[in-house]
């Protein structure tokens, strides 16, 4: 940020509303925030309203704004199958190779399983030759007339992008640099993306998704991001990434395949910020918006994949471990053809939303459901000046009641018991599943609706505490604010089990981070603002899958490797280890800035009372921003603010810290 930018703007545009967190840096630093409903069919303009409504407009040009971006464009793209016409090009005989894919059973024991169609259609897979062998020497050239050849079918063929994957272009990479050099050179205006930059990793399935993905989805970030940018004049802007840095937005038109993750990394960055101005390190965090819920893990540092997948995807490059499930604040209720009472994956979205919202929804929601119950109060404003309606969150749990047989109470109560262990189990898979005891942690709860549901998760979990972030209803802008600017770089070495040479290595990595500075200064970064953090990918000899190790001394990288191996799988065996992959992550850190403090004396709070279903007694009704330093309370409350609410169970108490977060503690 240069001396110039005194305010930080940041945006969340998830699939229900759009959220905003602006800091101002001087004369001293103060944070507002700012909800409105997103607009899928054109994202840009939920974002553009938010900073006409936000007085920001005279902001755009004198440079004194920078904003960072996260958004839900390229997730939904894949999932919605709105991608770019793409041609893939790989070597002969592997034109099928997406659609052949690993040939893993989604359900293992099914008598029948429905055809899935290719990624790419069977047409728009090209063959050609300069093929490399596993040990970096060439089988077969690329001559010109096979690749006059290959031009000639990709003008045939009139693709809106290419994706170019050939066989361990990670070793040598001349053939896909000629291939995407021609291919520019004759079509311009096609967007062209290569293996060897997107992921230089093994596993050709795995690297041919990621270019694929890239190349598809391309034209359609950098359609987006130009249209935005243009709306916004010279204003600096970055985006979040999958791995939780920021990007500016040029290459992030380049490196569409990075930003899968974009809005759900913002929210665990944000979680480790915070962590360390509350002075503890292990959280679980659970981050539910209106479409989604997110689950990650945090313990001291945050955690990155290169494992994850979306709509079965494997998705190769480096996001944050994260498990993503579709219950949110809009999932829809439903009784299946069994009789069942069901909730999700299907949303009601931002448009119309919940049946509350008084917007032409009809079907229940897990948010009609808290409405009903009390824990959401029907006269709590969302997104400026949206209303809640208890009488039309009640009329669309009527029908669910009347065909299973119980009260619109009692349904509401089951459909949030549902939803629940829905959460639950996402918890589960990201702590218990990965050798984690859940009750080791603080539950960090967040998202417009995350409040409502956090003592019922830690109670799920057998967890103690729990916290409720200051401006949590918003903490994933808070967390595009507070990212690094980076990126991450990898490269694997080689296939072949061979003693591992550290100084070889120390070369490998010299090189990569070089690599990584070069480029990243194309974005303005001088390398004396980068800090480099290393790790490997490393295995035991015969092994498919690695693990990765921050890199120090090689003695203390492989003992290191063998504990992890032995908490995640509950062994480690006598075997040579095997080292594949080397990473190195290149990014700045940002000057800390400290929240705001609150008052440490009562300033006149005014208690009310309300009725919750369920509770024996009257639950407190408080306003969050009446709420001050120290101040602690029992359960059962519900505590409101502008962008989210809070359900504090009879058996839990919650205490208000410094910075304003909600400290949640089960009762004995």
């Amino acid at each position: 940020m240069s001396s110039q930018q005194q305010m930080l703007l940041g945006i969340d545009a998830g699939g229900t509303f759009t959220d905003f967190v602006l800091v101002r840096l001087e004369p001293i630093v103060s944070v507002r925030v700012y909800k409105t409903l997103s607009t899928p069919d054109a994202p840009e303009r939920a974002i553009l309203n938010g900073i006409k409504a936000m007085g920001l407009e005279s902001h755009l040009d004198d440079g004194s704004l920078q904003l960072v971006h996260g958004s839900t464009v390229a997730t939904n793209a894949v999932l919605e199958g709105k991608l770019a016409r793409t041609a893939f090009i790989t070597n002969y005989g592997f034109a099928d190779m997406l659609q052949l894919a690993r040939q893993t059973r989604p359900e293992l024991y099914a008598l029948e399983t429905p055809a899935v169609p290719p990624p790419v259609p069977r047409e728009l897979c090209l063959e050609t030759g300069g093929r490399v062998a596993a040990d970096g020497t060439v089988l077969l050239p690329l001559s010109q007339i096979e690749l006059d050849e290959l031009l000639a079918k990709i003008e045939s063929l009139a693709p809106d992008a290419v994706a170019i994957n050939l066989l361990f272009s990670f070793l040598d990479d001349s053939f896909e640099r000629r291939l995407e050099s021609a291919i520019k050179a004759k079509f311009g205006e096609c967007f062209v993306s290569r293996s060897s930059t997107v992921l230089p990793e093994y596993k050709e399935y795995e690297r041919g998704i990621a270019t694929w993905l890239n190349a598809a989805l391309g034209p359609v970030i950098s359609g987006y991001l130009g249209v935005l940018q243009r709306e916004l004049g010279n204003t600096s802007l970055q985006v979040m990434q999958s791995s939780g840095e920021t990007m500016s937005a040029g290459m992030a038109a380049q490196s569409a395949v990075n930003l899968l993750l974009s809005g759900p990394a913002g929210g665990l960055t944000a979680i480790a910020y915070l962590a360390k101005q509350v002075g503890k390190s292990k959280f679980l965090s659970f981050d539910m918006g209106g479409t989604s819920t997110d689950v990650a893990l945090l313990d001291t540092k945050i955690r990155t994949s290169n494992e994850s997948s979306i709509s079965n995807y494997p998705i190769a490059v480096p996001m944050v471990d994260m498990e993503t499930i579709g219950a949110g604040g809009g999932s829809i209720a439903y009784v299946d053809t069994g009789g069942m009472l069901q909730v999700g994956p299907r949303s009601a979205g931002a448009d119309p939303g919940p049946a509350c919202y008084g917007r032409g929804g009809l079907d229940a929601t897990v948010s009609d459901a808290n409405v009903v119950l009390g824990r959401l109060q029907s006269d709590s404003m969302l997104a400026g000046d949206l209303k809640l309606s208890l009488e039309r969150a009640q009329a669309s749990l009527e029908p669910l009641a009347q065909r299973i047989g119980l009260s619109i109470e009692e349904t509401a109560l089951g459909i949030i018991d549902i939803a629940n262990e829905h959460m639950a189990k996402a918890i589960r898979l990201i702590s218990v599943n990965k050798g984690h005891d859940a009750k080791d942690f603080i539950l960090a709860s967040f998202g417009g609706a995350g409040g409502l549901h956090v003592c019922a998760l830690a109670d799920a979990m057998a967890m103690k505490n729990a916290l409720v972030p200051v401006h949590g209803g918003v903490l994933s802008a808070l967390g595009m604010v507070v990212a690094d600017q980076g990126r991450q770089f990898s490269k694997t070495l080689s296939l072949d089990a061979q003693p591992i040479d550290e100084t070889s290595l120390e070369d490998q990595f010299a090189q990569l981070e070089q690599g990584g500075m070069e480029q990243l200064a194309l974005e303005g970064l001088h390398p004396s603002m980068l800090v480099s953090k290393r790790s490997a990918d490393l295995r035991y000899e015969g092994q498919s899958y690695t693990l990765s190790i921050d890199w120090h001394a090689l003695a203390g990288v492989l003992d290191a490797f063998e504990r992890l191996h032995e908490q995640r799988y509950g062994y480690s065996h006598d075997a040579p280890i095997e080292l594949l992959t080397i990473r190195v992550n290149l990014s700045t850190e940002k000057a800390p800035f400290a929240l705001p403090q609150l008052i440490t004396q009562a300033h006149g709070n005014n208690i009310r009372h309300c009725k919750v279903y369920g509770e024996t007694e009257q639950a407190r009704l408080l306003a969050r921003a009446d709420m001050y330093s120290g101040e602690s309370i029992e359960g059962p409350a519900v505590i409101t603010e502008y962008s989210a609410t809070t359900f504090v169970a009879t058996n839990w108490s919650v205490a208000v810290d410094g910075f304003g977060n909600l400290l949640l503690q089960k009762k004995s």
